[in-house]
């Protein structure tokens, strides 16, 4: 396993600033992603040439999801609606990034985008705590 020392690091350096700068949460989001990036960048180990295809993919996924769940939450969608269509733009993204990838790498994807997601709610849970 490589270090993920750096990157969980980062991230706490981030929520240590979110949390001194709360009005600006645009800035909070575009750090929140810039960490994203590093931690799936270090789990997947793309090289040059993957890197290239997968980012602008990725990116498209991401403009995707944010636009399903946005709809989802002003249309007052039920919660199976709403899994139902994250779902199927993940098993969109899942063969194009199969086709860019390895399909290893491209379950590696989905594991590692759901391990930085539980990351993110533990340190959320525990300063919830901690009251900060």
């Amino acid at each position: 396993m490589k270090n993920l020392l750096l990157p969980i690091l980062c991230f706490a350096a981030f929520l240590s600033a979110t949390a001194q700068d709360r009005d600006t949460s645009r800035r909070g989001q575009s750090r929140l992603q810039t960490y994203k990036i590093a931690f799936l960048t270090e789990k997947l180990d793309l090289s040059p040439a993957e890197a290239q295809k997968f980012w602008p993919a990725y990116n498209r996924y991401e403009a995707e999801m944010r636009q399903a769940r946005m709809d989802s939450r002003q249309q007052k969608e039920s919660e199976i609606k709403t899994e139902e269509r994250v779902l199927n733009i993940r098993k969109k993204y899942n063969q194009e990034f199969t086709n860019t990838l390895s399909a290893e790498k491209a379950n590696l994807f989905f594991q590692s985008e759901k391990e930085f997601r539980n990351i993110i709610l533990k340190e959320l849970r525990d300063r919830k705590r901690k009251g900060h």
